[in-house]
């Protein structure tokens, strides 16, 4: 072990009494100076032109912390990808973005 290398704490990983897991195939993301936020939910397609969006459940993150997800979730999708074949996405038209303010 080299000594100028700070040693790496101990990481313990627990949930909370309130911890949570729900499916979303629909997340928004609003952007601010200070933060980033998800909103995932739920959509439903109910006719060929009504579109539903439940949303059910909001999550601030940092900009730190956004940037570390989008390359958490890069390197997981591309190991997806390896192993099973490229993801293929249908072409979408845009949700329209809900106007408020900016948080």
């Amino acid at each position: 072990m080299n000594p100028n290398q700070p040693q790496q704490p101990k990481i313990t990983v627990s949930q909370s009494a309130d911890y949570r897991e729900n499916y979303a195939n629909s997340v928004q993301v609003r952007v601010s100076v200070w933060d980033f936020f998800l909103v995932f939910g739920l959509v439903h397609q109910e006719s060929p032109d009504a579109v539903t969006v439940q949303n059910t459940l909001g999550v601030y993150l940092s900009p730190q912390q956004a940037k570390a997800l989008w390359n958490v979730l890069g390197q997981n999708i591309a190991q997806y990808e390896q192993a099973f074949g490229a993801i293929a996405l249908e072409p979408q038209q845009p949700l329209p973005i809900p106007q408020g303010p900016v948080h």
